[in-house]
């Protein structure tokens, strides 16, 4: 017999994607997720900068219950209204991940596809890097708090 919620988990290796639709148009979804103001809105509050240029780099320290991190961000990618790619390290600890936000017109509606790769290279010892809790993560950020955000504006 085989145990199927082991036979169902992907390991961490595998890109953790995460898919959305939006009731606004595509401009207001770049800007939610580019214009510093509003990512503090739903993304992290205490982002102190950020500008969707390719260089551009960022920290900030995140309070993840038994440990901070300190987020590390660099912008490798930008194209308004489309693409926003970027390096995230912790100097807490190795690893490196890289998350792209790609968005699509729908028209008076937009969607946005979020793919995370990286997941792999960090300490697997650590909760707050295992595939669930990157699963978890992404989905409360993009499919709960950037809706919600989005759908009051």
């Amino acid at each position: 017999m085989t145990n199927n919620t082991a036979m169902n988990k992907q390991p961490r290796d595998i890109p953790v994607i995460v898919e959305q639709l939006y009731n606004v148009p595509v401009n207001a979804l770049w800007d939610a997720i580019t214009q510093v103001d509003q990512m503090k809105q739903w993304f992290f509050d205490n982002i102190p900068d950020f500008k969707p240029e390719v260089g551009f780099q960022t920290t900030f320290v995140v309070d993840a219950g038994e440990r901070n991190y300190t987020h590390q961000w660099k912008i490798l990618k930008a194209v308004p209204n489309k693409k926003i790619t970027y390096d995230w390290t912790y100097a807490e600890c190795e690893g490196e991940g890289v998350v792209t936000f790609e968005l699509f017109d729908e028209g008076t509606k937009s969607s946005l596809r979020l793919t995370s790769v990286g997941l792999e290279t960090f300490p697997d010892d650590l909760p707050e890097f295992t595939r669930e809790s990157g699963e978890a993560g992404w989905d409360y950020f993009i499919r709960q708090n950037l809706k919600k955000y989005l759908d009051g504006k």
